[in-house]
This record gives C-alpha cells, sequence and structure tokens, in this order.
C-alpha cells in the first residue's frame, strides 16, 4: 500500500521507527518464552529485562517500576480499576472530563458494577484542569477518595495538563494519582520521578513502536488489585505471556523518542503553528480548539481572531500549575472546529482527496455523537460535531500541510452545502 498523500493523523498512530523495527525484526527470528528456565526462555527473559531497563531509564523509572502490559487501553484498565478496589472501602474515583475514553469507560464501569462514586473534574475553555477545582473536589471527603486520574496530555486537542501540581495536591492527602501520558511521550519531557505521580499509562504505537505493546509505571510500593490473573507476571498484578519481540521493539521506540524528543518538538512545533496560520487564511471562520499555546517567557503564540499575540496576562487562569516556559498543547496537535460543517462528512471528503485525519466526534451505531471532550470545554453541540484533528509526527513535512491546503477549501464548501444532519 502507497503511503497517503497526507498522513496527518500521527496521534492515532504514528509509523514505526527504524529502530524499533530492526529490534523486533531480530528478536521474531528466536523462539523462547521469558517465563521458561531453560536457555532459550532465559534468552528471552534478558530481552524482557535488558528492554525493561532501558524503558525505566528513559522515563525517569526504577526497572522495577516497569509493568509491561498490551497498551495504552489495558493500563489505563489496570490503574483506575486496580487502585481502586485496592482502597476500598473508599468509593470515590476522582476523573477529568475530557480523558480518553480508556479511562474514562473503566471509572463508568466501576461505577456501574462496583458501587464507586465517579465524579468528573470539569475543564476550562482550553480542556485543562485547575489545582484548585481538583483541591476543591477531594476536600469535600479526602477519607473517600480512592483515586484520581488526570491525563497528561489531551489526545483531541492536545492541550497539556499541570500533572505535577495536580499529583501534588492528590498527595497532600495521600491519595495516589494515575496519568495517562500515551500523548505526551515523544513530544514533551517526560519523567516519572520527577513528576510526582504514582501511575503513569504509555503505550508503542504513538511514539514510533509496535502496536499490542505498552506498560504501566507503578511507583514501588503501590499495588493495585490484577484486573487478569494467571501466572503472576509482573509484579503478580499482570498476568500473561510476555511478548518479547513486541517489548524489545517498545523499548527502542521509548529509548528513540526520548533521545530525539527536543529536537522533534521543535520542529513539529513549526510545522503546527504554519498549519494552523494556513488554515486559518484557508478558512477565515475555523475556530481553533484547545490552549492557544502562548510562550510564558514572551516569546511569539498564535494570533487568533486577527487580534495581537496573547501573552500570560490574557489566560489568567487558564494555564496555572504550568511551569514557565513549559508549552500549553502538544508540538504535533492541531485541532479545529469548522462551522457549518459535520466533521465526518468532511474528514471523508478530505480522504478521498489523500488527506488523512480524525474527527474530534465519536461514532456510534452510524449516528454522529459531539465530542464529549469539547462538550466539557463548553462548546456547543454543532462545534463539537463539526471538528477535525490534524496531528503530526517524525514523518511530517511541508509538503503534507501544502496536500492539506490545496484540498481543503473546496472540502469545507462541499461539507456545508450538504449541511449539519
Amino acid at each position: 500500500m502507497t503511503r497517503p498523500s497526507a498522513y496527518l493523523d500521527h496521534a492515532a498512530t504514528t509509523p514505526m521507527l527504524p529502530e524499533a523495527i530492526e529490534a523486533m525484526t531480530e528478536q521474531l527470528r528466536h523462539a523462547g518464552n521469558a517465563s521458561s528456565l531453560h536457555a532459550t526462555g532465559r534468552r528471552a527473559r534478558r530481552v524482557v529485562e535488558e528492554s525493561r531497563e532501558a524503558i525505566a531509564d528513559a522515563l525517569g523509572a526504577r526497572p522495577s517500576e516497569v509493568v509491561f502490559t498490551s497498551g495504552g487501553t489495558e493500563a489505563d484498565n489496570l490503574a483506575i480499576k486496580g487502585l481502586y478496589w485496592s482502597r476500598r472501602p473508599r468509593r470515590r474515583v476522582l476523573i477529568s472530563a475530557v480523558e480518553h475514553h480508556a479511562a474514562l469507560d473503566p471509572a463508568h464501569w466501576l461505577a456501574g458494577s462496583q458501587g464507586a462514586e465517579v465524579e468528573l473534574l470539569q475543564v476550562d475553555a482550553h480542556g485543562r484542569v485547575h489545582p484548585d477545582t481538583l483541591r476543591a473536589a477531594i476536600e469535600r471527603d479526602p477519607d473517600d477518595v480512592a483515586m484520581v486520574s488526570v491525563m497528561w496530555a489531551n489526545n483531541e486537542v492536545g492541550t497539556v495538563q499541570p500533572v505535577h501540581v495536580l499529583a501534588a495536591v492528590a498527595h497532600d492527602h495521600g491519595i495516589p494519582f494515575h496519568t495517562d501520558a500515551v500523548q505526551a511521550i515523544g513530544q514533551l519531557p517526560v519523567s516519572f520521578s520527577a513528576s510526582g505521580v504514582d501511575a503513569l499509562t504509555m503505550t508503542g504505537h504513538k511514539i514510533g513502536g509496535p502496536m499490542g505493546a505498552g506498560a504501566l509505571l507503578l511507583a514501588k510500593g503501590l499495588t493495585p488489585v490484577s484486573v487478569q490473573h494467571g501466572g503472576g507476571q509482573e509484579r503478580d498484578v499482570r498476568s500473561g505471556t510476555l511478548d518479547a519481540p513486541a517489548i524489545a521493539g517498545l523499548a527502542a521506540a521509548v529509548t528513540t523518542a526520548v533521545k530525539e524528543q527536543e529536537a522533534l518538538s521543535r520542529r513539529l512545533t513549526s510545522l503546527r503553528d504554519e498549519l494552523i496560520r494556513r488554515v486559518r487564511d484557508a478558512v477565515p471562520d475555523v475556530v481553533l480548539n484547545g490552549d492557544p499555546d502562548v510562550a510564558l517567557d514572551g516569546g511569539p503564540g498564535v494570533v487568533l481572531d486577527g487580534g495581537p499575540d496573547l501573552r500570560e496576562a490574557d489566560l489568567p487562569d487558564g494555564r496555572q500549575g504550568l511551569a514557565p516556559g513549559s508549552p500549553g498543547r502538544l508540538p504535533g496537535n492541531a485541532h479545529f472546529s469548522f462551522p457549518g460543517c459535520e466533521g465526518d462528512a468532511l474528514l471523508m471528503l478530505l480522504d478521498a482527496k489523500g488527506v488523512e485525519c480524525s474527527t474530534g466526534s465519536a461514532c456510534s451505531a452510524g449516528v454522529a455523537q459531539p465530542s464529549h471532550v469539547l462538550l466539557a470545554m463548553g462548546a456547543d453541540a454543532a462545534a463539537a460535531r463539526g471538528s477535525l484533528r490534524f496531528t503530526l509526527g517524525h514523518t511530517s513535512t511541508r509538503d503534507d500541510i501544502d496536500r492539506l491546503i490545496e484540498v481543503l477549501p473546496a472540502a469545507v464548501e462541499r461539507a456545508r452545502r450538504a449541511g449539519l444532519s
């Protein structure tokens, strides 16, 4: 299959890095179960443990804190369900209203079948949880809070959360804090130990690794109840035969992504800002969703609505808890609402012209539903349905933007003629 003219959906899956392909392919040549005691099994175990050490080193963790999973969804389920069960009879689960469904759905399942009381932490217009919001929620009944979960960076609109401060707020009351960092690793500096979080979700296919391989970083002394039981692998919290080749590919991807993160972020930020400017020129009434990514150090920001560059003073609350100089949104994320358009229709029109992106709405049984993220940010249903996400990655070039801008105006015009269904 030939590469599409413009692949702008790296937040869904990014192409595998050469280093990850090489590492995984090499291990696919060998047999061996890492739980076997014979020489072949010991060889596979060595691959797993060396990969565990490499991931821990890259992400500022101890090797013993790396628990391998099949990906981000399993890691989120293990963290949220397992921590809740381990802290019963506490019942309250505090989770942001803009989480990925891999985190929201386990929480709601706990409410529906396990007696949990799930409280959604509200966000501002940029999609950010304020530390005071979390503090107020905890202080209503701190002794009944089982755990807190707030993602490091949002998968739809790219907004970066102040996880360091939020984790500190939770720890003030002795409450474990989990973050889904699936979108952050490789685009932002991520250190498990420095962040102060207790559990961190990551996955391979967002950073140039294989699908079906991920990890949950678990702080020392934290033992969630197992979601699945069997051979007792992975600290007895995640049973299952370990996929040594995929783990080797995951480790290679993490190592490479972290090593190249700073340079990649600079390049993607430049491409992203160009994409935003050119989309606004092509479709003047388009709305950029999420944090406008204003530099706190006084550097240039994205110009919105034809006005002057925004500065910190224009966002008195919107960046509370972020460190000076920290980006407000992911370097590779640009998320727009197109007034008068149905997002799914616009996506398919772009796809027909060789531009691949994603919609901000989920589709259930063929019926488009508004994005829960945009609704939580205060958007109306029409805006929440008429949105598209363009995301950049390590293979992105200016040619991708050129192709998008070449076909976008006509696609928007046609989508608007069709109207919102």
